[in-house]
C-alpha cells in the first residue's frame, strides 16, 4: 500500500524542519534548502543533456551531495536529530577542483568574459550555475541571521558554480562550439 504524498499539514503556510520545528515557508533555512534542491534539479537535466560520460558522472555524485546538504540545511540546529545526515569532505571539493583543472587543460585559456549559449547544453550548465551562486546567496543569508549551516557547505557551492561555469566551456570545446565573448559597448 503505497502512502498519500499530500499531508495538508503546510496549508497555512509552515513546514518541518527535521527535528521537528515549525518555520515559515518563507523562512530563511527553507528557502536555502529549497533553492539547493531547484538547483539539484537543474543538475538532473544537464546530466540528462550531455554526452561525455565523464562529466555526468561526476554530476550523479554532485546530486548526491547535494541532496546531503539540503538535508543538512533542512536540520533544526539546535535540535539533535537521530538521522544520519551525510557530510560534505574536503576531498568533494578537491575532486572537483581536479575536474576544474582537467577540463581546463583541453581547452584554450580564458581570455575575455563570455556570454551564456550557443548550445542548449551550455545554456542549462549556465542556468544551473546561476542558481548555485543563488543557493550560496541564500546560505550566507541564513549565517548573517546568525543561523548555524555545516563548515564546507559555502566552500562548496563556491567550487561548484566555478565547475558548472568550466564544464558549461567544457561541453561546447565537445561540441566544437567557441565561446561567445561579451564585448562591451565603446
Amino acid at each position: 500500500m503505497s502512502f498519500k504524498i499530500y499531508t495538508k499539514t503546510g496549508d497555512k503556510g509552515t513546514t518541518s524542519l527535521i527535528g521537528g520545528t515549525k518555520v515559515l515557508k518563507s523562512h530563511t533555512r527553507i528557502e536555502a534548502y529549497g533553492t539547493v534542491d531547484e538547483l539539484n534539479s537543474h543538475i538532473g537535466l544537464c546530466k540528462d543533456v550531455l554526452t561525455d560520460e565523464q562529466s555526468c558522472k561526476v554530476l550523479q555524485h554532485i546530486q548526491w551531495q547535494l541532496f546531503s546538504i539540503g538535508a543538512a540545511l533542512a536540520c533544526d540546529p539546535a535540535k539533535e536529530t537521530k538521522m544520519h545526515i551525510p557530510d560534505i569532505h574536503e576531498s568533494d571539493i578537491s575532486f572537483m577542483e581536479q575536474e576544474i583543472d582537467r577540463m581546463n587543460e583541453a581547452m584554450p585559456a580564458l581570455k575575455h568574459f563570455i556570454l551564456p549559449g550557443g548550445h542548449s547544453t551550455i545554456s542549462f550548465l549556465h542556468i544551473a550555475r546561476c542558481v548555485c551562486r543563488r543557493a550560496e546567496r541564500c546560505c550566507v543569508r541564513l549565517e548573517a541571521e546568525g543561523e548555524t549551516i555545516g563548515p564546507l557547505i559555502l566552500i562548496y557551492l563556491n567550487r561548484l558554480s566555478d565547475y558548472l561555469f568550466v564544464l558549461a566551456r567544457y561541453a561546447g570545446h565537445l561540441l566544437k562550439i567557441e565561446d561567445i565573448p561579451w564585448k562591451p559597448r565603446g
